[in-house]
C-alpha cells in the first residue's frame, strides 16, 4: 500500500478559481502536497494520460473537456491515501455523491465531476510521474 495519490483539479473547478479552496479541503483532510502545479493538456498529452478510454464512447468528450482550459495537478501524500482520497472526493457522478466530498461541492455532472483521484497505488504512481520527475516532489 502506497501513501501518495495523484489527483486533477479539473477545468470547470480552475476556470471559477476555486483550486484554492479545493486544495484546502485535501489539506484539512490530513494530506500534505508533494508536488503541484498548474498546466494545460495538449490533445496529444491527453489522450495519452486517458489511452486507458480509447475505445470508450466518451473518449472524445472527454478530450475535449480536460484540453479546455488549465488544471491543476498534485500528488498528495497520506496514510492510505488512494482510498482515504476516494472517499474525500466522493462518487463519480456528483449528483451521488455523500454530502461533504469534493464532487458533491465542487461538481457539476458526471462529465464536469470537480476532480480526478487515482483509482490505485499502482495508477497513482503512473500518473503522477506522467507530470512530475522525481527531483519535483518533495
Amino acid at each position: 500500500m502506497s501513501n501518495r495519490t495523484f489527483t486533477i483539479i479539473k477545468p470547470e473547478v480552475v476556470a471559477k478559481g476555486f483550486e484554492g479552496k479545493v486544495l484546502d479541503a485535501f489539506s484539512e483532510r490530513g494530506f500534505r502536497v508533494v508536488a503541484l502545479k498548474k498546466t494545460q493538456f495538449s490533445l496529444e498529452q491527453a489522450s495519452r494520460f486517458y489511452a486507458i478510454h480509447k475505445d470508450r464512447p466518451f473518449f472524445q468528450g472527454l478530450l475535449k473537456y480536460i484540453t479546455s482550459s488549465p488544471v491543476v495537478v498534485a500528488i498528495l501524500e497520506k496514510e492510505n491515501a488512494v482510498q482515504d482520497f476516494r472517499k474525500l472526493i466522493g462518487s463519480t457522478n456528483p449528483a451521488e455523491a455523500e454530502e461533504g466530498t469534493i464532487r458533491k461541492k465542487f461538481g457539476s455532472n458526471i462529465e464536469q465531476n470537480a476532480v480526478h483521484g487515482s483509482d490505485s497505488d499502482e495508477n497513482a504512481q503512473i500518473e503522477g510521474s506522467y507530470f512530475f520527475s522525481l527531483f519535483e516532489q518533495y
